[in-house]
């Protein structure tokens, strides 16, 4: 008779403990739903702002160069010239960024160099291990 009821409150203990590890997954599994829909939000709200920031920013781009135009051309340079040295020098500036920011786009600028190198000695770890066992 002890045989029968130990078997049935191991079984019962087991199942209870199924029971509690399931609802603890579940509810872990709910919390990490709940923080990246937070996130999303709020990283759609930072989206947000910091595409407000770039159209002012374009637009007091606009604004300044337009005073450096007037600038130029109150220190005695034609209208048209002044225009031209301004735009030239925006696009050097504007060429310079897009080109260091395509070559730190390549991908090998973005491969995990450190993880790499730290997968290659853990394997050589492992290899030296097997050979001396």
């Amino acid at each position: 008779m002890t045989d029968q009821s130990t078997k049935t409150s191991s079984g019962t203990l087991f199942s209870d403990v199924l029971t509690h590890l399931s609802n603890l997954v579940r509810g872990e599994v709910d919390l990490a739903r709940a923080e990246v829909s937070e996130s999303v939000q709020s990283a759609a709200t930072a989206i947000g702002l910091l595409v407000g920031g770039v159209v002012i920013a374009l637009t007091a781009l606009n604004v300044l160069a337009a005073a450096v135009v007037a600038g130029l051309t109150e220190a005695g340079i034609a209208g048209g010239w002044a225009a031209l040295i301004v735009g030239g020098v925006l696009a050097v500036v504007a060429f310079a960024l897009c080109y260091k920011g395509m070559n730190d786009l390549r991908p090998a600028s973005l491969a995990p160099t450190r993880t790499a190198r730290n997968l290659r000695r853990d394997a050589a770890v492992v290899r030296e291990t097997r050979h001396e066992h």
